[in-house]
């Protein structure tokens, strides 16, 4: 009993593991957002995007959507190159446009991926003990419920402050204009058009994080088995992750597909100041994209998508278990200090 109470000390405390999802979070977008930049140069090369046009960059943890003004955007997209591949494009930006523009659009992506990496990664670990001391420590059901349930907690939380980051973006507002069309579109539509696009978002992030979280810890257990290792070591986590992460991002593509449409039709109608059609439902989108296109339409994007996801949940859930051992070990030091 006394060993169960020491183990139970030395686990990292909510605040660590708050710190080491942050530092996960941070890291991540560090390294996958070049990537997103160098894509998003060459899809505008083969296809250059026109005046009210929407693309979606996303670097694995945030979706944004970029409209273009005159050809141009401000921070993801500035002017189309010529470039021969994805080595050529990283070598000509930084030669050309100096490296800071392989990191454009990073500091609307740590504002809104910080808070929600936080929410969801720390509500995954508490929430995975609780459940363990309930269905027990070895029910499989545990990842696919604390995953989804914190997947599904964190979409909700920053979901209308997602709102208020695309209305600044789009039209550049102080904050008391902000605050003004904040309020005018509560007092027009009410409380819940805070969460417009919510339910799109919903359906895409909750299958994905059960279907992640039960595929990682089932990987995570048979390599520490194979290798006979208590804990997971860096290069388990990353593997582990990468695969999950893939798995994942290939089951719920359709989704990821519907809500890209939304995204660039909402975005695209303001715009160019089209009167909006009427909303229609996840399936209904679904079906009109099938009609369109056939079923390969709902996974369009599979290969760019497995390339920025795979990295991001690799890179983000072994920073975070390092951060975890790390202070899980910092702990066992001050504990055994008399």
């Amino acid at each position: 009993m006394a060993e169960m109470s020491d183990s139970n000390l030395d686990k990292p405390t909510i605040f660590q593991q708050a710190i080491a999802s942050c530092c996960g979070a941070i890291i991540t977008s560090l390294f996958v957002t070049p990537l997103d930049v160098i894509k998003t140069r060459l899809q505008a090369q083969t296809n250059p995007f026109s005046k009210g046009k929407c693309f979606v960059y996303s670097n694995g943890l945030m979706d944004h959507i970029c409209v273009c003004e005159n050809g141009d955007s401000k921070a993801w997209y500035k002017k189309p190159g010529h470039f021969k591949g994805t080595l050529d494009a990283f070598a000509k930006i930084i030669q050309i446009e100096g490296i800071k523009s392989l990191w454009s659009g990073l500091p609307p992506t740590l504002i809104m991926a910080l808070p929600t990496t936080v929410i969801y990664f720390t509500c995954y670990d508490q929430l995975s003990e609780a459940l363990k001391s309930r269905l027990g420590k070895d029910d499989e059901h545990i990842p696919v419920l604390a995953g989804s349930l914190s997947r599904f907690g964190s979409v909700t939380v920053v979901s209308p402050l997602e709102l208020i980051r695309t209305r600044m973006q789009y039209r550049n507002l102080s904050y008391s204009q902000l605050y003004m069309c904040i309020s005018s579109k509560v007092a027009a539509d009410g409380c819940f058009s805070l969460w417009r696009g919510w339910s799109s978002t919903v359906l895409r992030d909750v299958p994905f994080s059960a279907i992640y979280w039960y595929n990682y810890e089932r990987f995570k257990k048979k390599m520490c088995k194979e290798v006979g290792a208590h804990e997971p070591t860096f290069l388990i986590a990353f593997t582990s992750g990468a695969a999950s992460g893939s798995i994942a991002a290939v089951i719920t593509l359709p989704f990821d597909v519907v809500k890209t449409h939304r995204q660039t039709q909402l975005w695209e109608s303001e715009t160019l100041k089209i009167p909006q059609r009427a909303c229609t439902s996840t399936w209904a989108a679904m079906r009109k994209i099938v009609a369109k296109n056939g079923i390969t339409g709902l996974f369009a994007g599979i290969i760019p998508r497995l390339f920025k996801v795979a990295p991001a949940c690799a890179i983000m859930i072994s920073t975070y278990e390092y951060g975890k051992s790390f202070f899980s070990h910092l702990n066992e030091k001050m504990n055994q200090r008399p």
